[in-house]
């Protein structure tokens, strides 16, 4: 039976545990895909390792994060094609494990509908596992999930003026 967890709160680490379950998942040999919703085309640590690992499709699909004042529509148009590019891949039957990476964001932005995003994932094949990230969850995909965890921020190095780090925070 798949799974539905959400990874949610204004902590760090969302993305990690997510990619800790993609981790678990391929050492078993399934076939995973990873979607990022908000992050740019820039590499990452985690974009690098999989362009060498045949069993995951990575896919960053967004135009990076929304500063203030900039002009929403193109992101909300690159949101919008991730999420049928998603949608399809929750469908495929290809893949056991789907990541969808601040995909809560594409609700809080109102790109997305939070009813449609929680009748999506429930409509998945049934062994499909999936995992979403991203603060301020809203109430239809907690509903709808199997496992919520809720990451606080109790302490973080950019509070200190440290900036972040590669292999740490990309």
């Amino acid at each position: 039976m798949g799974l539905l967890l959400v990874f949610t709160g204004d902590g760090k680490g969302k993305t990690t545990a997510a990619l800790g379950q993609v981790f678990r998942a391929l050492g078993h040999g399934w076939k995973c895909c990873v979607i990022q919703f908000l992050k740019s085309g820039k590499p990452t640590g985690e974009s690098l390792f999989a362009a060498r690992e045949e069993l995951l499709d990575f896919r960053t699909l967004g135009l990076g994060f929304i500063l203030p004042g900039q002009d929403r529509e193109p992101h909300r148009q690159a949101a919008l094609r991730a999420w049928k590019d998603a949608s399809g891949a929750l469908a495929s039957g290809k893949y056991r494990l789907v990541v969808l990476d601040e995909l809560t964001y594409l609700c809080s932005f109102g790109f997305l509908d939070p009813a449609e995003l929680a009748q999506t994932l429930r409509n998945r094949p049934g062994d499909v596992h999936v995992v979403v990230t991203g603060r301020k969850a809203p109430r239809e995909l907690l509903e709808a999930a199997d496992l919520v965890t809720e990451m606080n921020a109790v302490k973080h190095p950019l509070d200190a003026g440290i900036q972040a780090q590669e292999g740490i925070e990309y």
